[in-house]
């Protein structure tokens, strides 16, 4: 779990850097933004618990078909989740806010989600 968190925080910081830029600053979309965040997130995410958290020694595709199907699940469950919630939370504020608020707040959801899918799914041998 202690590994867990700390490759959390490292990809927290990469993935959530890339979807606040894109979002505040090249202007995509929640759903791009967030996207992003998890593409390229994911991809750090993978060798990081593969290797060091879980210390995965499998070269199995299935792994891969594995991690891939639990990041995209549970992303979007978090996000789903997350936008209708801050906008019906914050229904008084504007949309830039509510989106900044739903991605914050999708990261969170995210987060405890696919500590369980990879934990008792997708690196399960």
């Amino acid at each position: 779990m202690l590994k867990f968190i700390v490759v959390g925080i490292v990809n927290t910081i990469f993935g959530m850097g890339i979807m606040f830029i894109f979002y505040n600053f090249f202007h995509f979309s929640y759903w791009v933004s967030s996207a992003s965040n998890y593409i390229f997130g994911s991809i750090l995410s993978y060798f990081l618990n593969k290797h060091f958290t879980f210390q995965n020694k499998s070269k199995s595709f299935m792994t891969i078909v594995k991690f891939t199907i639990n990041i995209t699940v549970c992303y979007l469950i978090a996000y789903g989740v997350a936008k209708p919630l801050a906008v019906w939370i914050f229904s008084g504020f504007d949309a830039h806010v509510q989106n900044n608020i739903a991605m914050l707040a999708g990261s969170v959801f995210f987060v405890g989600l696919n500590y369980l899918g990879q934990r008792f799914w997708a690196f399960k041998e």
